[in-house]
């Protein structure tokens, strides 16, 4: 039996406290950074400079190096030969690929949702309506982003099957920067439409109804598809008398 000294043992307890710090300062900057790339308020390409966020976030530039390292995992920065690091840009060339998936996540899992949801499922997928309306009536557009994410992911959660809804969330937040287009579409004033939307969409859940419960979901995705196309390929030009 190994009997450590005092002084041993606190250093022990020191260095475990270190750690804890440390991994806190991981997430936090992890969360700063994600929302912001997300967002868009970093923008596609953008230099991620290591000393001045350090300098923003009041933080080390270990946690800093160690969340970039996440963040480059889920694909959302892209580290260059130089070692530098940009925020990853957008494929415009596999968004036809991404629409497909998305579109299918959509109606399966509020298909699922129609089948396997359980009477608190109900009560969890209202609550992320309630919240999305509230950012709709106050026209926020981050708010609405994000309650828009929850709501798709409790309806997901209902479904009952963790392979789907862990391939709708990546989808969901990769697709996040899109939305941020879409919603830019609008002005950022989405229309009150969308609201309903999701409450035909809840009806379909309630009544277990899954073929209207496809529909609607495959409805709801084609919009927001459509509407973010048209946004990308937007013909901004300047007709300019020469």
């Amino acid at each position: 039996m190994t009997v450590r000294s005092p002084a041993k043992a606190k250093e022990t307890t020191a260095e475990k406290t270190r750690e804890r710090k440390r991994g806190s300062g991981v997430q936090f900057v992890y969360n700063v950074l994600r929302d912001e790339i997300l967002n868009l308020t970093l923008a596609p390409g953008s230099l991620i400079d290591e000393v001045q966020l350090s300098q923003r976030l009041a933080m080390s530039r270990t946690p800093i190096r160690e969340a970039l390292v996440r963040l480059a995992g889920e694909g959302l920065v892209t580290t260059l030969p130089n070692r530098s690091t940009v925020v990853t840009n957008i494929d415009l060339l596999n968004l036809h690929a991404f629409f497909d998936a998305i579109t299918l996540m959509y109606r399966v899992t509020t298909r699922l949702a129609a089948q396997n949801h359980q009477a608190e499922d109900l009560e969890a997928i209202r609550a992320r309506q309630a919240e999305f309306a509230r950012a709709v009536t106050d026209q926020d557009a981050l708010a609405m982003i994000a309650t828009n994410r929850e709501f798709h992911a409790a309806i997901a959660a209902a479904g009952r099957n963790p392979y789907y809804e862990s391939l709708f969330l990546r989808l969901l937040d990769e697709g996040r920067r899109l939305l941020r287009l879409y919603y830019q579409s609008f002005d950022d004033r989405l229309p009150q439409e969308y609201v309903v939307e999701h409450e035909e969409i809840i009806a379909a859940i309630e009544a277990r109804d899954i073929d209207e419960s496809d529909r609607l979901a495959r409805a709801h995705a084609d919009q927001i598809v459509t509407q973010t196309r048209a946004m990308i390929t937007d013909d901004r030009r300047l007709d300019i008398t020469l």
